[in-house]
């Protein structure tokens, strides 16, 4: 899937949750979309998760 297609079924999965469930809902359908995202990504071994911890909590991975 292209990312182009990707965003626009992302768009429209945004779009289509704010009309149903109000701002907050569409919230919340997108935080779990970047989790899943972020699963997705790690399960296809493209995203480091102990890397991206390690980053966010300031270790350094190279010298």
């Amino acid at each position: 899937m292209s990312p182009t297609v990707a965003g626009t079924a992302a768009g429209a999965t945004l779009a289509i949750s704010a009309l149903v469930f109000g701002f907050w809902g569409m919230l919340l359908v997108a935080v779990f979309m970047a989790i899943g995202a972020v699963l997705g990504r790690s399960a296809e071994g493209r995203l480091d998760l102990r890397g991206a911890f390690d980053a966010l909590r300031g270790k350094r991975s190279s010298p």
